[in-house]
Order: structure tokens, then C-alpha cells, then sequence
């Protein structure tokens, strides 16, 4: 472990990438292939493989509560280490250093390895914090630094996972696009590596259930600026959901599992989903979205009904007949036995009309939700849908798609997705691959913000990474009567040079200092946009500005002038007036 935490130093202190690179692969190379294989799992910033459906379920609270037992440090001197880095890592090292400096390594790749089996395997909170607590009395500064960052799941070395793969390739002197289709496929690096270590990735074999990347779309500032890249073009409605990745196992298997687009499970946040889902035959991968829906109007329903549903890992029955969902599908990557992301588009979409034609008719109904015993080659597996219907509502629908031929008909379309009640529009050349993972022009998106607001800062926080010594996200408000509502926090917008600014102008007006937060002066004026409004306990003005970005500052602004809740509730009122909203 202390060498893989100064192989990590190292990294974090070239820019290079190049250099990123032969760091990494000299060190995998020069140890035994068990060792580098657990090396690269954590060098990608994971506990365990990708595919592994594993957590250790250890938050931030915990690992603050086993540094201070291990350091004996009270909360203000933690506090104050951490103000100094944005990183509990990089604060853990600091402190340990400070109460053994004499203490030398005892902590193994395999040993770290080992005791994250242990941890995941226990649901109890106080074993879980008894084993953090002997992980890191045991380690060195340096180590108790990146078991920390591991366990976070964020190394802040500047080293992405392409890059690991990168450096598997060039340890075992096999090409670099061969290793990472193989790890796409497996969704597991530290096998990646033994086939690459033995010359035998032509070995991998596509796993299920463990999620691929998905394809970003690049923006278009209008109809005549998409249809310059490419013509002509395949268009679908832009849907205001959560994009999700579904697995199906088909007849074989009756697991489903739905992944979101950061790579979490999901299914049990909607269980009326994998039952209909699990009417396919085949093994498939799916990829779409989960919309709020109107089952009278047969349309997507505004974010703001959707939000309602998210957070909360078991829905009750209640909720799920109020805000129904379905699971609207715009491509397929793999049915079968066979991978299809290479394929171009206009070949996938005539797939995924044959899947969807292998359904028994009906069979996207909760109540006809293949529920039972299934024979499997492993044995007979029971499948119970997770709501019992006895009819239904589709739960699974394909996204309709058209063809475009010129700017004027892009608008045409652009115009009726809007009076739908949906975003905008999605515009895909129709000889594009799925490339996961990846934003280029092949697919661009089409949609209009709605009308900024301006607001006035409240709070202020220290920012995180290259940002933890200024105050970088911003929170809120709009003014109702003589007081002031908060609706929101940005922190993306600015240059670095107005952030530097400001956090000087916010050191010296600051009302209460919280440490990590600060209240501040209500005298900073934005302008900022946002997707739409949404209904928030989370704020006293009871509005929430979704995905809110700065645009400027408003130098020529005063707080007097700011918009008022007023004007937030006439924003969310027409957003409900839309139709299909």
C-alpha cells in the first residue's frame, strides 16, 4: 500500500498525461499480476469492479467520526484540515502525520483488499466503524490518505479510467482499444488486466448487468446549426426525465436491473419497471428514459412530478399511483449474444422494432409482469413482480422517431416536441455507432432554456479539488416582500477569475463563518438560467431551480432589483400549463 500511494503522489504531480501513463504501467508491470490487478481496481477509483453489485456503504460521517478516534483530534482541529485541502484524504495524512511520525507501513494491497470483503459484508454501522478505525491505525500518513480517497470513490489525481486502460495496455504491450472493449464488456478491470497480462482479451465475453457508458449529446444553438453537421437526420422528442440503462436477462434469466447515467442501480426506486421490462425473451441492454407520466394523455409529465419519486429506494404504493412512470426506449446495444454498438444507427432502430415485436402482446403491463417460476440452466429461478396488478397501464413504451430532411422541418419539429410538454429535440445522424462514455456531434440536442432570473448570493462554500481554497458555489435567493427565499445553489458559470474576486469580497462580508459554509452580505447580484422549477422542501420560498448555471454577474444590479418568488411561481405555473405538462 505505500508504494501504490507514491506511485498515486507521483501521478497527481504531472500534468502529463503521456507521463500519467508510464508511471502507472512501470508500476503494474513490475509486480505480480494478483497485485496489479487489485492495483488498477483502485486506481479507477473503485472499491470493487464495476459489475460487482457491492457498496461498502461507508459515508463521510463515519470515516469523520474513525479519523478522530484514531487521531484523538476534536472536531475543530478536523475541520480546520480540511478547510486547508477540500479533501479528507489529504486532511487524514496531515493529522496521522502529526500523532506518528515515526510509524512505518503495515497495510498490504491485499490485506486493504480483504478488509473492504469484510466491511461490505456487514450491514452494522459500529463494525463498520470498528474496521475503518483498525484500517487506519495500522496505516501510514501517507496510506491513511488514499484508503480514504479509495473509500470515497475519488482519488484526485487526474487520473480517469481510460487512462488505467491506457496503461494496462501498454504494461502487457497489447493495444489500447482492445483492452478497453474488453473491459467494457467484462465491466471489470482488474479481469481486464489478467487477460491483457496472459494476451488473451480476444477472450472477453460481454457480462450483463453491469452498466456500459452512455453516449452524450453535444448542444445546437438552433435547427440551421444541427442540420449543418449531417443530413439527413433521425429526431425523437427530448424528454425531461432520467436517463436509464435497462439489463434484461429475457426467458433464460428473469433479473432485471436499470442503472442510471452515474452508473447506480435504480430498479427498486421504480419496481413497476424491471416486471415489464422482464417480458423480453431475449438477454437485451436498453437505453432510455423514465418519464413522469400521464396515463389519460398519454404523455410525459414536467420533471417536477418525476422528482417526487427519486431518492427514495422503496416508493409506497401510494406514491407509485400518483406519479406513475414509464420507461421510454430510443436505443438498443446489445440482444441476444451480440453486442450492437457499433452498428450505425438506422441498424440498431430496426433491431430494437424486432425486440419490441418479440413482446406477447400486452406483456408491457404490470399485470402481465412474467411472474413465477423460470427453468434456467442454473436451475429454477422464482420472479414475483414487485407490485401486484391485476391490469395496467404500458410501462415500457418506444420513443416514436422521425426523419428530417431540411432546417425548416427540424423547426416544424422542434415547435410540436415543445407542445407536447417535452424539451426540445434529440438529432442523430443516422450512420452514427453508440460510443460510450463519449460527447461528439453525432447526436446533438435541441432546446430552449427558460428565461433567466436574477438572484441575489446568500450563502457561500468553499469549493472542492482545484477549488478548495476559494469560495466557489453559490447559494441563492429571489426577494419576497422585505425578506429574502432561497431557490438554489450554482457553482458553474463564473471565470476563475471572478471566483478569486469574489472570494475576497466574501471573506470581508461574511455574517457567519460555519466553517465549511459561510452566510454572507445579500449584495451579490446573478443572472442565472436553469432547466425549470420544481416544487422543494428543501427551501423556505418552497421552489427549487433545476440544474441552475450563472451567466453573469450583475455589477448593474442592485438587491432591490432582484426577481421575487412571484416571479419563480409564474416560471413553475406555466411550465404546469404546457401541454402534456
Amino acid at each position: 500500500m505505500q508504494q501504490f500511494s507514491q506511485l498515486a503522489d507521483s501521478v497527481a504531480a504531472t500534468t502529463k498525461k503521456k507521463e500519467k501513463v508510464r508511471l502507472v504501467s512501470d508500476y503494474l508491470r513490475a509486480r505480480p499480476v494478483e497485485e496489479s490487478a487489485l492495483a488498477a481496481v483502485f486506481l479507477s477509483g473503485r472499491v470493487f469492479p464495476r459489475w460487482e453489485e457491492r457498496t461498502l456503504n461507508v459515508g463521510g460521517s463515519l470515516l469523520w467520526r474513525g479519523l478522530a478516534e484514531v487521531t484523538g483530534k476534536p472536531d475543530v482541529a478536523l475541520t480546520a484540515a480540511y478547510r486547508r485541502y477540500g479533501d479528507l484524504g489529504s486532511a487524514a495524512e496531515e493529522l496521522v502525520q502529526e500523532i506518528a511520525r515515526d510509524k512505518k507501513a503495515n497495510v498490504t494491497l491485499a490485506s486493504l483488499g480483504a478488509t473492504f470483503d469484510e466491511i461490505a459484508r456487514t450491514s452494522r454501522a459500529e463494525q463498520k466503524l470498528r474496521l475503518v478505525i483498525e484500517l487506519l491505525r495500522r496505516a501510514s500518513p501517507i496510506e491513511a490518505k488514499y484508503i480514504i480517497k479509495i473509500v470515497t470513490g475519488d482519488l484526485r489525481i487526474g487520473l480517469k479510467e481510460s487512462l488505467v486502460e491506457e496503461a494496462i495496455a501498454a504494461a502487457y504491450e497489447e493495444k489500447a482499444a482492445e483492452v478497453q472493449r474488453a473491459h467494457m464488456l467484462l465491466g471489470d478491470i482488474a479481469e481486464t488486466l489478467k487477460l491483457a497480462a496472459a494476451h488473451k482479451l480476444n477472450q472477453a465475453q460481454m457480462r450483463l448487468f453491469h452498466p456500459l457508458g452512455f453516449m452524450l449529446a453535444s448542444p445546437a444553438q438552433g435547427a440551421e446549426e444541427a442540420f449543418s453537421y449531417f443530413s439527413p437526420a433521425q429526431v425523437e422528442d427530448k424528454y425531461d426525465g432520467i436517463r436509464a440503462q435497462a439489463h434484461c436477462g429475457g426467458k433464460q434469466d428473469p433479473r432485471v436491473r436499470i442503472f442510471s447515467r452515474t452508473l447506480d442501480e435504480i430498479g427498486g426506486s421504480f419496481p413497476e419497471l424491471p416486471p415489464a421490462l422482464a417480458a423480453f425473451p431475449e438477454p437485451l441492454i436498453l437505453d432510455g428514459e423514465i418519464l413522469a407520466w400521464s396515463e389519460s394523455a398519454g404523455q410525459a409529465l414536467a420533471f417536477s412530478e418525476l422528482q417526487k419519486r427519486l431518492g427514495r429506494k422503496k416508493p409506497s404504493p401510494q406514491l407509485i399511483r400518483d406519479v406513475p412512470v414509464v420507461y421510454m426506449v430510443f436505443d438498443i446495444l446489445f440482444r441476444g449474444e451480440q453486442l450492437l454498438i457499433e452498428r450505425p444507427l438506422t441498424e440498431r432502430r430496426k433491431i430494437l422494432l424486432e425486440a419490441f415485436d418479440s413482446v406477447p402482446a400486452g406483456a408491457f403491463n404490470v399485470g402481465h409482469a412474467v411472474a413465477g417460476e423460470v427453468e434456467t440452466p442454473q436451475g429454477t429461478l422464482v420472479f414475483e413482480p414487485a407490485i401486484a396488478m391485476e391490469s395496467g397501464p404500458a410501462r415500457v413504451v418506444l420513443a416514436p422517431a422521425l426523419q428530417a430532411n431540411s432546417a425548416q422541418q427540424l423547426e416544424e419539429l422542434f415547435q410540436q416536441a415543445r407542445q407536447r410538454g417535452n424539451e426540445g429535440l434529440m438529432i442523430k445522424e443516422v450512420t452514427s455507432p453508440y460510443t460510450p462514455g463519449r460527447r461528439g456531434k453525432a447526436w446533438l440536442k435541441l432546446k430552449k432554456e427558460l428565461a433567466t432570473l436574477d438572484v441575489v448570493v446568500t450563502a457561500v462554500e468553499w469549493g472542492h479539488g482545484k477549488r478548495n481554497k476559494v469560495l466557489s458555489d453559490y447559494t441563492f435567493a429571489v426577494r419576497n416582500g422585505d425578506r429574502l427565499l432561497n431557490v438554489g445553489k450554482a457553482y458553474s458559470g463564473l471565470t476563475d477569475a471572478e471566483i478569486a474576486e469574489m472570494t475576497q469580497w466574501f471573506l470581508e462580508h461574511t455574517i457567519e463563518d460555519q466553517g465549511f459554509r459561510r452566510t454572507v452580505e445579500p449584495c451579490i447580484v446573478l443572472e442565472v438560467a436553469f432547466n425549470n422549477v420544481m416544487r422543494s422542501g428543501r427551501h423556505e420560498s418552497g421552489y427549487a431551480l433545476r440544474f441552475p448555471r450563472i451567466v453573469r454577474l450583475r455589477n448593474d444590479k442592485t438587491p432591490q432589483e432582484i426577481d421575487t418568488l412571484d416571479s419563480v411561481r409564474d416560471v413553475y405555473e406555466r411550465q404546469k400549463g404546457e401541454p402534456g405538462r
